[in-house]
């Protein structure tokens, strides 16, 4: 069955991206192609031509039940690529009982980086929302990621109440994490050993493609901590190394902008310890 043959009420978005970016002459390039809505803005270089930064937009801005969004990336060896988004992604009700999914499979060659820091998802109350991000790094690769999770709209009194949220982070043959985030598991959202009625959570990511040496990895997880220390959200936030290759920043929070800020400032100081650059954010945040 094509999608042409399909009634109204059946079509969904069903949006496709695929970017790759590489090193030629000195200068990190992408190019790409996409399929439905959902757009790689032009490139910009504001450190240099080493680091190709990235604006990925869905015009739509929003999914419902049935809509996909599968974005593939490939950095290619010794390449730079830093991908954000100019707004949240939001998972809305979905009606017909069917999920929404946003599918972000990542590959790094060997010495590659790769920066993928979108802005918060919002999930509605009474979304089915399946949110998965594969990675797989070759020997000498690192990635610097985030995921900032937003359960239902509280300064707007729209709770979330309804729904459920899949989410899926993996790091091939290394580190898997899944979880399910159901509104009537309130275990789960309320109890002290959950969310304890936060409703957003956010999680940065420093993974490599081999292990890191320790004394980089301790350098790494002392910056964060000390930012940590001195954040409001002290008390709901921290950081540890999964294992090995994998190094990770959790936080809740009541809402988005305290969860934001403070991956911000980790992130920050992991680009400087880490890689030795600068965390100046890109401008399209502070629009």
């Amino acid at each position: 069955m094509t999608i042409e043959s399909l009634s109204p009420i059946d079509k969904h978005w069903l949006a496709r991206l695929r970017a790759d970016y590489r090193v030629d002459r000195g200068r990190c390039v992408v190019s790409h192609e996409h399929e439905g809505p959902l757009r790689l803005l032009k490139s910009l270089y504001p450190e240099g031509d080493a680091i190709c930064h990235s604006v990925l937009v869905h015009p739509p801005s929003g999914l419902v039940g049935g809509d996909t969004l599968d974005i593939a990336v490939s950095v290619g060896e010794g390449a730079h690529a830093l991908v954000t988004t100019p707004g949240a992604t939001r998972f809305y009700r979905s009606p017909t009982g069917t999920w929404a999914t946003q599918r972000v499979h990542a590959v790094l060659g060997d010495g590659a980086r790769l920066e993928w820091l979108p802005l918060e998802a919002i999930y509605y109350s009474g979304c089915l929302a399946h949110n998965r991000l594969h990675l797989e790094l070759d020997a000498g690769a690192e990635l610097l990621a985030w995921d900032v999770a937003a359960l239902g709209l509280p300064q707007a009194q729209q709770p979330f109440v309804a729904g459920s949220v899949l989410q899926h982070l993996e790091l091939e043959g290394a580190w898997l994490e899944r979880g399910r985030i159901a509104a009537d598991d309130k275990r789960l959202l309320d109890g002290p050993l959950g969310l304890a009625g936060h409703r957003c959570l956010g999680t940065l990511v420093f993974a490599a493609g081999t292990a890191i040496e320790r004394t980089r990895r301790e350098h790494a997880l002392d910056a964060v901590r000390a930012l940590i220390e001195a954040d409001p959200l002290r008390l709901s936030a921290g950081a540890t190394a999964a294992q090995d290759g994998v190094l990770v920043v959790r936080v809740v929070g009541p809402v988005v902008e305290p969860v934001s800020m403070l991956l911000r400032r980790c992130w920050a100081a992991w680009r400087q310890a880490l890689w030795g650059l600068d965390g100046q954010p890109p401008r399209l945040w502070s629009m």
